[in-house]
């Protein structure tokens, strides 16, 4: 099966211009190790805009009396990393992606980051070739519908600003975050953070940059408080 009868069969479409679909699967690095072959970020960059116009606009429709805070911590969660690698795994798209040879015995083809990246990049694609009604479709067979799942497990929730509005509303104070420690080496380091209010340590968290420590920190500070009520 060629390439263009393979992405028409799992999109559902008629492609009329293959090429910006052959760049949407080109990852920098093997773009790299073949010279004039153009990668996918700048596709990936328009994906993420028209992906956040139609996840605005289909969360603005089907909740009509939701603030504007409670629909932005379901865009949040609609498109996050997480969300899009998981659809990119069941669309098997890290069977198409071009990697270097380094980056295929490294994994590539299953990294969350690669994986949510293609996905970005095949919407700027789609929308390229067929318009934004046509990236709004594939968003919304693929994408949309994962938002029950999403709302059943509470994963809009994020647990810094969950932390942030519990701890203004029982002690009146907005928590603090402190570095305290960091290990391993500069590619692959290890930040440990604690999350206090008013100086007292409420969590702790781990994790491979700061944010996820704090987020970490502030996910255990809520497990913490909740233990404490019961």
């Amino acid at each position: 099966m060629n390439f263009q009868k393979r992405v028409e069969d799992f999109l559902g479409i008629k492609v009329k211009k293959i090429n910006f679909f052959e760049t949407a699967f080109i990852h920098k690095s093997f773009a790299n190790e073949n010279r004039k072959i153009e990668d996918n970020e700048r596709l990936e960059f328009l994906g993420d805009a028209v992906l956040e116009l139609a996840t605005t606009n289909f969360l603005f429709h089907k909740f009509p009396k939701k603030p504007e805070g409670y629909l932005t911590k379901l865009r949040s969660a609609l498109v996050s990393g997480k969300n899009l690698a998981k659809i990119s795994r069941e669309l098997k798209l890290g069977n198409i992606i071009k990697l270097s040879r380094g980056e295929i015995a490294s994994g590539g083809q299953k990294k969350s980051p690669i994986l949510a990246n293609v996905f970005e990049a095949l919407i700027g694609a789609i929308y390229l070739d067929s318009g934004f009604l046509a990236a709004e479709k594939f968003l919304q067979q693929n994408l949309f519908i994962t938002l029950d799942a999403i709302l059943r497990q509470n994963l809009q929730t994020d647990s810094k600003s969950e932390f942030q509005e519990l701890s203004q509303d029982i002690f009146s104070q907005t928590p603090q975050y402190e570095l305290i420690s960091e290990s391993g080496p500069d590619h692959a380091k290890i930040f440990s953070i604690v999350a206090l209010v008013s100086g007292k340590k409420m969590g702790i968290g781990s994790g491979s940059s700061k944010q996820k420590a704090e987020t970490a920190a502030a996910k255990n500070a809520l497990e913490n408080l909740k233990k404490q009520k019961k």
